[in-house]
């Protein structure tokens, strides 16, 4: 399995009892879609490594309990601050607003009158305020994702309909690496 056909799920953050289970802290705005899991793929030396799930509990709203099939223990220290992912392919599709962050990377971002405030690089998921990372005219524009603002997901043509405030564009237009 290729990282670029995942998606990061959580990290496993430490050991539970002794009977060889660990705590995976998840990432995910839907828990409960992962009652169920029956493998998960953790990134060892840069490689992602198939385990299979034997049993799994809920430790709190947002942490698995999980203890795996044929487990070697020395091993489990290793998994330890390891990073957790699941295939793309795993995730239930979306409609209507709602999206997944890399599902939209490339995705263009207009206003109600059709004017383009650029194509999405990124979406910056790791601060308080989630924000697109857009490239407009070689310049990078920073549009903050705010549910309110977004009017219509188009996933045939690629484009995100959003009621940005006046002005918007001004103040979160920052000079690209290439103008420095």
């Amino acid at each position: 399995m290729r990282k670029e056909d995942c998606y990061y799920l959580g990290t496993i953050t430490r050991r539970h009892g002794l009977s060889g289970n660990v705590i995976l802290k998840m990432d995910t705005d839907q828990p409960e879609f992962y009652n169920k899991m029956e493998s998960i793929f953790v990134e060892i030396n840069g490689l992602l490594v198939p385990f299979f799930i034997e049993k799994l509990s809920w430790s709190k709203a947002d942490a698995l309990n999980l203890l795996f099939k044929n487990m070697d223990e020395s091993l489990l220290d290793q998994m330890i601050g390891k990073d957790v992912y699941q295939p793309l392919s795993t995730l239930p599709p979306l409609s209507g607003k709602q999206f997944y962050y890399h599902e939209v990377i490339g995705y263009e971002i207009k206003d109600v009158q059709g004017s383009s405030f650029g194509l999405i690089c990124s979406v910056n998921d790791r601060t308080a305020q989630h924000y697109f990372i857009l490239k407009l005219n070689e310049k990078q524009v920073i549009v903050p994702l705010i549910k309110e603002w977004i009017i219509e997901v188009d996933r045939k043509a690629k484009v995100i309909m959003m009621q940005l405030p006046e002005g918007l564009l001004d103040v979160f237009t920052t000079p690209s690496k290439k103008d420095e």
